[in-house]
């Protein structure tokens, strides 16, 4: 891990990201004393496939043709 001043890190923050992005963390200081980490972030949050089971039911008519004073509503 890489321990840098704050000043270095505002006048090098482009480089410092670049090897962040490579999976580095760097850890900002303030006289000395660690103030702030830079980590990569995971990327996207990982779906997990039938969380929400049993949540909701689709009706059986779902999919029928609207009533003619619904469809009036959306045609506005």
């Amino acid at each position: 891990m890489v321990e840098v001043n704050i000043h270095e890190a505002k006048t090098q923050l482009s480089r410092l990201l670049r090897q962040v992005s490579a999976g580095e963390e760097i850890v900002i200081a303030r006289a000395g004393k660690p103030v702030a980490k830079l980590i990569p972030i995971d990327g996207e949050p990982k779906r997990v496939f039938g969380l929400d089971k049993g949540l909701f039911e689709v009706p059986d008519d779902f999919d029928d043709p609207l009533s003619d004073d619904l469809l009036a509503e959306f045609e506005r």
